[in-house]
Formats: structure tokens, sequence, C-alpha cells
């Protein structure tokens, strides 16, 4: 389950058109140095460029990870039972991670379904959204262990969260860019089990129209670390930077009680954020 949205942000869109600490560091092929950390929030450089596709797959069925899964960058996308062309809640996801599993190397298509969904610890690595669907990635996990990687790829028009984070543990999101979006993380507001979530993003590029960059909930105690923010298009500073919510586990729309720094929740200041 998804969090129904708090704000939309509208997109011209085609008609047939849809809307999609470390786990394995060894699986991903570099050194943890290279990677965010909860001690460690300092990496160099932007994200990536967009990768051309080398071939494509239409996917009619979840694709079931264990291990990892390198996708060589071939291109994947909803057809038949994931191919439908609404924002429906509850759809199911183009890939499903197990415990443990990394996902790397993947472009998502459209349509894109509820794109990637990890069922605890897992690893993505340089996977592309060219078009997000429900969500690009929702995060299920149950143990406050749990640890989600999100390392290098973006995601371009999701018309609400981008990383939708509904279980338990820490997301740590580095390396990655979003573009015309709702938000890029949101911690689930009113999922019927509640949790304390960590959420870490460092060295990320957002590009406008974006509503937020982290929305997370206060009264659970929620925290959000941000480093090295990069908006741009955003002269006028609309894109808020961490809102805090008071959630609840009713499936009521959560209240916002506060937008920035507050030192407790949203832990930042301005000189990690820039504007580009």
């Amino acid at each position: 389950m998804t969090a129904p949205a708090e704000q939309r942000v509208r997109h011209r869109r085609k008609v047939t058109r849809r809307r999609a600490v470390i786990a394995g560091a060894s699986a991903l092929g570099i050194t943890g140095a290279a990677i965010v950390t909860t001690t460690m929030l300092s990496s160099a450089g932007a994200a990536s460029t967009w990768p051309t596709a080398k071939g494509s797959q239409a996917v009619s069925s979840t694709i079931k990870v264990s291990g990892t899964y390198d996708g060589g960058y071939k291109k994947f996308y909803g057809s038949g039972a994931l191919g439908g062309d609404s924002q429906d809640e509850g759809q199911d996801p183009v890939f499903q991670l197990a415990d443990g599993a990394v996902l790397k190397n993947v472009i998502i298509g459209t349509p894109a379904a509820d794109g990637v969904h990890c069922m605890g610890s897992c690893t993505l690595q340089n996977v592309w959204w060219l078009d997000v669907g429900e969500d690009a990635a929702t995060f299920k996990g149950k143990s406050a262990s749990s640890v989600y990687t999100v390392y290098g790829g973006g995601a371009k028009n999701g018309s609400d969260k981008v990383l939708q984070f509904n279980g338990a543990g820490k997301l740590v999101v580095s390396k990655f860019q979003v573009a015309n979006s709702g938000k890029l993380v949101r911690t689930c507001g009113n999922c019927s089990t509640q949790y304390k979530r960590t959420v870490i993003i460092n060295d990320v590029d957002v590009t406008a129209p974006m509503n937020s960059i982290v929305g997370i909930n206060a009264n659970y105690g929620d925290t959000a670390s941000l480093r090295k923010v990069r908006i741009h298009g955003d002269s006028s500073k609309k894109i808020k930077t961490c809102v805090r919510f008071k959630g609840n586990n009713t499936g009521a729309e959560p209240t916002q009680i506060g937008v920035g720094p507050d030192g407790t929740s949203c832990l930042f200041t301005a000189s990690d954020i820039t504007y580009q």
C-alpha cells in the first residue's frame, strides 16, 4: 500500500503513456568507501548521464529477484496485467526483490506499473525510470535493521512519490537524479503499520518542477538527513526541502506540520542545499 498523494504535480502526457549503512556492497562491485553510510555522508560528483537502452523487454508478470540481477541496461516495460494506463494504488511491480537482493543496470520504461518492490534490505544500483508509474520503488521490510540503498540512477515524471518508504529501517539515496515529479522520498503517512524510519539523501540532483524533496512523519520519530543536494531550475525556491507531517495508521490524509530544518527530524543546514 502506498499513501495517497498530499499534493500532485500535473504533467502533459500522451494518452497512451502512463505514470515508474550498505546492503551487499560486495555485490555492487564497488568499495564501501564509495557509498554513503550513516557515518560518512560525503561523495563527489553529480549524478550520471541518462543511459541509452540496449534492447527492450516486455514484462507481463513480476520478475522476482534473489541474489543479483544485472539488466545490462536493457529497458523493461509492463505489458498485459502490468501494462495498464492508470495511477491506481495497489498495482504489482515490474521487479520484486527478496531480502538482500541487488538490482542493477536496469531501465524501466512505460508502462512502469508499480516499479520495484523491496521486501527487505535491498540495493538498487543504476536503476533508471523513464516515466514513473504508481511509484518508482517501494520499500517494505519489516525489520528495524533493514537497509535500502539507492545508488546512482534516476527517475522522471512521477506524478506523486518517487521512492515510497512503507517499511521499517533506513533508506540511503546517493548519486541519484529526479526531475518533474512530486516528491523524491516519502515515508508512508497513513500505513496501517507505522515505524520509525531513517532517510539519508546525499549527492543528488533535483530538477523542477517538484513539490518537495522528502516528506517524513515527525510524530513517529522519522529523520531525514540531506547533504549535497543540488536543485536545478528553481530560482524562486518553491521546491520544499524537508516536509514534516503528523502521520497516522488509520488511512486518513496526513497533516503537514512544518517545512525545513528543525534539528530534530529534518537534519541539514542551508549550505547543504544549492540552487543551480
